[in-house]
């Protein structure tokens, strides 16, 4: 049996810290059918967008961790317009 441990805080999220949660859920959500598709069906297009989605999904996580270690250096957080710049300098 699956338990849920959520420990509750004084502190509320932000909503840039539950549309990050959220986005990431979606992003995720939204590979299962290709998942199935792929491994239980053997669908070789289904395995290309899993592929895909796993290159978006390491993107994203790559974008949040620079953000997490910005906010903790003590800086505000970068926009993704930010990173790119810095990307380009």
């Amino acid at each position: 049996m699956q338990t849920n441990e959520n420990t509750n805080t004084s502190e509320t999220p932000s909503p840039s810290t539950v549309a990050r949660f959220t986005e990431l859920q979606a992003l995720v959500a939204g590979m299962a059918a290709d998942f199935q598709k792929f491994y239980a069906d053997g669908n070789k297009a289904a395995g290309t967008r899993v592929r895909l989605a796993m290159q978006e999904l390491k993107t994203f996580a790559q974008n949040v961790r620079n953000e997490v270690q910005s906010i903790k250096n003590g800086g505000a957080a970068s926009t993704d317009s930010d990173s790119d710049a810095a990307d380009k300098d």
